[in-house]
């Protein structure tokens, strides 16, 4: 059985399109996944509506607004201190680099545009991922908490899986589409809010079916 295809097939009919993600431009994007760690996305919503709200959401005026000021707006999203520095951060680095344009750094090649966003203060493998699928546009699978744990779950994974190990059990078993990707991760969150959560609910979850052993909490 292609698990890959059995879930997003079951996922698919259960909820159709998540129009996931929701942001205006690129940078708004890079901003949300930096933003999102740690947190809920209702609160990201809220930084990233302030930062609207205050006409800063670009990258000059992101780089040159003191840090403190930027804290503030981003308070609702936690870590605020951590996420304004790994923000400004990202925003010199596309001036310093990138002709102050997200377009210029989607200009690398898919492997190369990975390493270079990983090589950023607080940008790891989900957070790069994120960027290169939502942002980029490319055919990256995303594995966040919410895949971890429906995976364990159903036995198809180890808890303890590596992020490429896991995120290679999906890509093997689907074509490459980025906005097949997209839509998928975006399911995956949905079920996990819904009904894979820290306490399931699987006697409605629409994976029931594929569940082999009952799950104890």
């Amino acid at each position: 059985m292609n698990v890959s295809k059995t879930v997003y097939e079951a996922l698919w009919q259960k909820w159709g399109p998540q129009y996931w993600w929701p942001a205006t431009s690129q940078l708004e994007m890079m901003i949300g996944a930096i933003l999102t760690q740690y947190t809920s996305w209702s609160q990201v919503e809220k930084a990233i509506q302030r930062l609207k709200d205050e006409k800063v959401l670009d990258i000059q005026s992101l780089a040159s607004i003191p840090s403190s000021q930027l804290e503030s707006w981003i308070k609702s999203a936690g870590y605020y201190r951590q996420k304004s520095f790994y923000i400004k951060g990202m925003c010199w680095t596309l001036i310093e680099k990138f002709k102050g344009s997200t377009k210029e750094l989607f200009l690398l090649e898919t492997h190369e545009l990975r390493n270079e966003l990983l090589s950023w203060k607080g940008v790891g493998p989900e957070t790069a991922d994120s960027i290169l699928l939502y942002a980029a546009q490319r055919p990256v699978f995303v594995v966040d908490a919410y895949t971890r744990r429906f995976m364990s779950r159903h036995r198809w994974s180890p808890e303890n899986e590596s992020y490429e190990k896991l995120s290679e059990r999906f890509t093997a078993e689907l074509e490459k589409d980025h906005a097949l990707y997209n839509e998928y991760h975006a399911l995956i969150v949905r079920l996990g809010k819904t009904y894979c959560r820290s306490k399931p609910h699987c006697e409605s979850c629409p994976l029931k079916f594929l569940l082999i052993h009952p799950v104890s909490v």
